[in-house]
């Protein structure tokens, strides 16, 4: 059932992430040929209209064919008025972005549909207080409930550590202990730790853990729609640092994962339950739009590099230049596919440990 289930949340996006290319060409009065779901033999098809809707067999993909568009064929071209190529190159390139926006927007959907439900968030109640840690030297204890920091109000320990490492100069804790609420002053000490990416980074710390206690957070409308701006920002800024590291040599190649381990983690996702499960899929939906957005000659980022050109130099590529580009582009995300699919099964076999 969970693999069912990744299928149709892959399904799901990648239909996302198409339907904002259609919508954006037959805005501008592009003829589109084909919306396929998958790749690969014609399961299923219907023309309306003027397009056949296609459901092919292979699930991991999709894409829209326009009239005068074909990446299997960078060198097509039409000179009717309803193709790609006769639109101005800036109507092209918020054709190309429509598709990776469409996916940051279905993010932003589903954040604001787990605002609704409920966030489930660690608890501010301390579980551990470090030996000889500034926490100790003034009394914190476990079972201690962080109430406020310097005045603001706590309401998970995310707010906690976020406050704490933001922070300047000593801290005022407002603390309930059983029924009493006490204020401690505390100074924090500059510790290094690793971070998310393994990287030694200096941190500001009291010396605490927490309890492992939850709490749901529900949010009004208003808040909703901040918490689900916020979560895309983050997810987004998360995906743009992960490839940071991983071009800087950070993060080792053999952890890229690849469509194996999007199943796997969106499957683990469906068993804990809806919230995990979307916020997985608003994740995956970003990654989407990011990945998308790379000037890599086949996806929509290279296009708009193309377009950008044209309208710089007033003219566009040589035929020949986007043919050898396009097909260098293919290449490259085969094999980076090849190998993601390899460490995946390496992992799964029981290497890379």
């Amino acid at each position: 059932m969970g693999i069912v289930t990744s299928l149709l949340v892959l399904s799901f996006l990648i239909f996302f992430h198409e339907l904002g290319h259609f919508l954006a060409a037959r805005y501008f009065g592009v003829k589109v040929e084909v919306f396929s779901i998958g790749f690969g033999k014609k399961i299923f098809s219907k023309i309306i209209g003027d397009t056949e809707y296609r459901l092919s067999a292979i699930p991991l993909g999709g894409y829209v064919q326009m009239k005068g568009q074909d990446d299997s064929d960078p060198t097509k071209f039409s000179n009717d008025p309803d193709s790609y190529n006769r639109k101005k190159p800036w109507q092209r390139i918020i054709i190309l972005i429509a598709g990776p926006f469409a996916n940051f927007f279905l993010a932003f959907l589903l954040y604001i549909v787990i605002a609704n439900i409920g966030v489930t968030r660690l608890a501010p109640v301390i579980g551990e207080v470090s030996q000889n840690s500034p926490a100790q030297q003034i009394g914190l204890k476990k079972g201690d409930k962080i109430l406020e920091i310097n005045g603001q109000k706590i309401n998970s320990w995310d707010d906690l550590s976020k406050l704490i490492k933001q922070s300047n100069g000593k801290l005022i804790l407002t603390i309930q202990r059983d029924k009493t609420i006490q204020a401690y002053l505390v100074k924090p000490d500059t510790k290094e730790v690793k971070n998310i990416f393994g990287e030694i980074k200096k941190r500001r710390i009291i010396g605490i853990s927490p309890s492992g206690e939850t709490v749901i957070i529900n949010y009004n409308p208003i808040e909703a729609i901040h918490f689900a701006y916020s979560e895309t920002i983050r997810a987004t800024t998360l995906i743009l640092k992960s490839l940071q590291k991983l071009v800087e040599g950070v993060i080792p190649a053999k952890d890229l994962g690849g469509v194996v381990s999007i199943v796997q983690v969106t499957a683990k996702a469906s068993e804990v339950g809806i919230v995990a499960l979307l916020g997985l899929t608003a994740l995956i939906s970003v990654n989407l739009g990011v990945l998308n957005l790379l000037p890599i000659p086949a996806l929509d980022g290279g296009h708009i590099m193309f377009n950008l050109y044209e309208i710089v130099r007033k003219k566009p590529p040589s035929q020949e230049v986007l043919y050898k580009l396009t097909v260098m582009g293919w290449v490259f995300l085969l094999s980076l596919m090849a190998f993601t699919i390899f460490n995946d099964i390496y992992r799964i076999a029981g290497g890379h440990g």
